[in-house]
């Protein structure tokens, strides 16, 4: 039996149109965005990439601030609307927790035409981890996820030339 997953989603709002925000935020540079954050190690750098982070079977291996590492796949991408990725392999003390994960970007227009853009992250429990991972790791989790997002909006921002939607 599969373990249930213990999904974390933060959203937020971008000036532009999602065509413009969409191959920004997918090709966004990790370490720019993943912070250390309490407990929760940054992004130091990405080796491994097999190509242009913008297709199906796209692969990664982030390197994380404790030394530990990650392995990132994307499973969807349909411009520019959503993409979905995979993450596992984390060779960290989350590694003792969960099996890995799966996220979901989803970009929306708005009617001011700007984008909306909902980011779901869903944690993969090991045996008998759902209720630590649920009360201990999620709540840190949002927290990394809306720093993280809003870091990813300042880029996309500055970028564009955008302002604060």
């Amino acid at each position: 039996m599969a373990p249930r997953l213990v999904a974390v989603t933060v959203q937020t709002t971008a000036s532009p149109h999602p065509t413009t925000v969409f191959p920004l935020v997918m090709d966004v540079a990790l370490p720019l965005i993943f912070t250390d954050f309490g407990p929760l190690p940054g992004v130091t750098e990405v080796r491994e990439q097999s190509g242009p982070w913008d297709h199906v079977g796209a692969s990664r291996k982030p390197v994380l601030t404790d030394g530990t590492t990650a392995f990132e796949r994307i499973t969807a991408c349909s411009p520019p609307d959503s993409f979905a990725y995979e993450i596992s392999g984390f060779t960290n003390i989350l590694g003792r927790f969960v099996h890995g994960a799966v996220g979901s970007w989803d970009l929306t227009r708005e009617d001011d035409a700007g984008t909306h853009i909902e980011w779901t992250y869903a944690l993969r429990p090991k045996r008998l981890r759902t209720l630590p991972v649920r009360l201990l790791i999620a709540p840190f989790w949002r927290l990394y996820m809306r720093r993280a997002l809003a870091a990813t909006i300042r880029e996309v921002h500055r970028r564009t030339g955008a302002t604060t939607a």
